[in-house]
């Protein structure tokens, strides 16, 4: 087993990786901004270090600074989270020509899989089902890009190949605006992304979101542990995941789990991964891969029984698989709301000081969060304080569980959405399965 770890990361995720670590027995440190020194993980580590100035750019996106905090720490490996360099190919390359270890794929599958025009390539090569599409980047002749929009037929979505949250994309619906679409998605991915390649796709109207998470170790093992309904999305930000997704039948997880994984083998992946895909029909259609453990995670470690930080841990340190597909069950169902420091009704951002924390607790709640009284959420990164996830045998229990959690839950001080997954707990719609990527922000707007 790796014997130290750095965890170059913050917040709740960094907490999550210190526990996984405490109980295998590896040491930790955490490399922290100067905002960051009083964190729960940063306490709580056999070591911390500073590795700058608040603003990402100057710590925690800051390649040399963490390369330099693992060499003065005698670290083994690097472990980078979820968010800031955790999908950074020159991060991962620079980790393993440093003499570490990266916990997570090599950075030539980062590389293949950051760019959606070559991931959709290897999914197609690897059986993996895709949405129709221009099979590739899109050139400066118009009229080429008129009939590739024609063959794929409108409404179709113009896409950056570099994207990712949300940016980079324009949904085309007709042909008079095909070519300022990709004129200005371009301009935009060039800016965003230092990428201005782009490429088209069908534009599905009414699709839920959902995704395979699966763990390969390298070594020609792979499993999928089922999938998850992220579909409870604003401005194309998750909300509230859950785990399995309804509606789905155990001969269909089965069917596309296995071409996940089958493709894992194919590209010969290392480490945790999620396959996500737009699924309306019937049909899956396959759109990116996050080469890295998710924020949703924990609901499917609540189904399965899987610890997947520790699977990344393990894989890290060379070992192969240590459980088999087999093996992987899914049992009940869970879900998770983001809760974030932010207004519920206008989405703006509130950082602060927390005067009062009370965690929910009970059978079936698990609360992951890297707050607590006293605690000053800083302005500098992302609004997201915590995680709440509840189970039950059921889908229904879950939600009861969950409605109640809430309500338990108190962060005082500052605005948070709690209201907002309240309303959502007890939205009808949300109740019976289902939704599509679209309904929050139809709810949200009709609420106004």
């Amino acid at each position: 087993m790796l014997d130290k770890v750095l965890i170059a990361n913050r917040g709740e995720i960094a907490l999550r990786i210190l526990r996984a670590c405490k109980e295998l027995g590896i040491k930790t440190v955490a490399a922290h901004s100067t905002a960051d020194r009083n964190l729960k993980h940063v306490l709580l580590a056999d070591e911390s270090i500073c590795i700058g100035n608040a603003p990402a750019s100057e710590s925690y996106l800051n390649i040399p600074r963490i390369i330099a905090a693992a060499e003065v720490t005698n670290a083994i490996a690097i472990h980078p989270g979820y968010g800031f360099l955790s999908e950074n190919a020159d991060f991962a390359e620079a980790v393993e020509k440093s003499g570490f270890v990266f916990i997570g794929p090599t950075a030539d599958t980062i590389n293949l899989m950051g760019d959606k025009v070559s991931a959709i390539a290897a999914m197609r090569k690897a059986g993996v089902p895709c949405v129709p599409g221009s099979d590739g980047p899109l050139g400066s002749d118009m009229e080429k890009n008129r009939a590739i929009a024609k063959r794929i037929g409108y409404p179709m979505i113009v896409k950056a190949a570099g994207g990712g949250g949300g940016r980079g994309m324009r949904v085309v619906r007709s042909e008079d605006e095909l070519e300022s679409s990709i004129s200005a998605t371009k301009q935009e991915a060039g800016a965003a992304f230092n990428n201005d390649i782009v490429y088209m796709e069908k534009y599905l109207e009414n699709p839920r979101h959902v995704e395979i998470q699966v763990l390969a170790d390298g070594q020609g093992n792979a499993i999928h542990l089922g999938e998850r309904d992220c579909s409870m999305q604003r401005r194309h930000q998750k909300v509230v995941e859950e785990a399995p997704a309804p509606g789905i039948s155990q001969s269909m997880r089965d069917k596309i789990g296995e071409r996940c994984r089958r493709a894992c083998i194919e590209i010969n992946y290392r480490g945790a991964g999620t396959f996500e895909f737009l699924y309306e029909n019937g049909e899956f259609y396959f759109i990116e891969m996050n080469t890295r453990i998710q924020v949703e995670h924990p609901v499917t470690e609540m189904v399965t029984g899987v610890d997947l930080i520790k699977e990344q841990l393990r894989i890290a340190a060379g070992q192969p698989l240590s459980i088999s597909q087999e093996q992987v069950k899914v049992h009940g169902h869970a879900i998770e709301c983001r809760i974030n420091a932010e207004d519920p009704n206008t989405f703006i951002p509130s950082p602060g000081k927390i005067n009062m924390f009370h965690s929910p607790g009970g059978l079936g709640v698990r609360w992951e969060s890297h707050i607590y009284s006293g605690y000053t959420v800083p302005p500098f990164y992302d609004s997201m304080i915590g995680k709440l996830i509840t189970y039950g045998e059921s889908r229904d229990e879950a939600i009861a569980r969950m409605r109640h959690a809430l309500n338990e839950l108190v962060v005082d001080g500052i605005k948070t959405n709690i209201p907002l997954q309240q309303r959502i707990m007890h939205d009808e719609n949300f109740f019976n399965g289902g939704t599509n990527i679209h309904y929050l922000e139809k709810k949200l707007e009709n609420e106004k």
